[in-house]
């Protein structure tokens, strides 16, 4: 039995059409704050220090253009990194794509 709830964050990039797009949807589902960097170092950065999710759920992936794809594989690698290093400490941290 776990002692806490989970606390799962959905991340929707239907119809991102810049990467700024895809980095505001980023700072909205996380709640990061105003002043988020807009890339993905402070992503991961934000993500160490500012994130308490259990669950990322990442939705609409397939309705954005081909020509992201290298900053979702980024995305990806951030998400494993982080979950790799919560593991460390006993933590639980996942995400999935949920399309």
């Amino acid at each position: 039995m776990e002692s806490k709830n989970n606390k799962i964050i959905k991340l929707d990039l239907t119809g991102c059409k810049y990467l700024g797009e895809i980095h505001e949807r980023i700072r909205e589902a996380f709640d990061f704050p105003e002043w988020y960097g807009q890339n993905w170092s402070a992503f991961s950065d934000l993500l160490w220090s500012e994130c308490d999710a259990d669950k990322i759920e990442i939705s609409g992936e397939h309705t954005i253009s081909l020509k992201f794809s290298e900053h979702i594989r980024i995305m990806h690698e951030i998400l494993q990194k982080e979950k790799l290093h919560r593991a460390k400490y006993g933590e639980k941290f996942e995400y999935e794509v949920i399309d």
